[in-house]
């Protein structure tokens, strides 16, 4: 049976034949950390980050593909959804390699995460966030073939697609001070 042509496997054979022996997984979460942390969105900073997963400078095509995945990205950290989508391999694959992207993912997102975070103070809840992640990188491989497999997988992509909301929000306040009274 022909592999379906997902996003995840386009940017997987991307990367591959370009000589990035890298995950697709791993490469968003990098970016996702790095964002959440509040590196910002500027391209060349993501190029020098992601270059380091990448093992050598990228080529135009995947450093187009980056700048796309960096949009892809601002947009859901930026808008009013509040929803991120994970690039992940299909439901379609199996799942012992869906769960291990997703610990490939989780650890790009810590290197990402304190790359650009590395002095901030968390709070409690920021804290717990960034365990959970840590935890769910080291047990990729505990999830089988089951419905019960299935059901933790997916109540874990679940809650991947809000930590790094909670994340971005509190490492990306606006800096605006208050509105001082007038005194006219």
């Amino acid at each position: 049976m022909p592999k379906q042509n997902s996003p995840y496997n386009a940017f997987a054979t991307l990367l591959n034949g370009n000589g990035h022996p890298v995950s697709p997984a791993e490469l968003h979460g990098l970016l996702l950390g790095r964002s959440c942390a509040g590196a910002g969105f500027e391209a060349e900073g993501w190029f020098a980050d992601a270059s380091m997963l990448l093992e050598k400078e990228p080529e135009d095509n995947v450093r187009q593909a980056l700048i796309g995945l960096q949009e892809m990205v601002k947009g859901e950290l930026t808008s009013d959804d509040m929803t991120v989508v994970l690039l992940l391999p299909s439901d379609d694959e199996p799942l012992p390699e869906r769960a291990a992207a997703l610990g490939q993912w989780c650890q790009g997102f810590l290197a990402g995460f304190g790359l650009a975070g590395g002095n901030n103070s968390l709070s409690p809840e920021a804290s717990e966030v960034l365990q959970d992640l840590a935890a769910i990188a080291q047990v990729q491989d505990a999830l089988e073939e089951s419905e019960d497999g299935e059901s933790d997988y997916m109540e874990v992509m679940e809650y991947l697609r809000v930590a790094p909301l909670l994340l971005f929000t509190e490492f990306n306040k606006k800096a605006t001070p208050e509105a001082k009274p007038s005194l006219h």
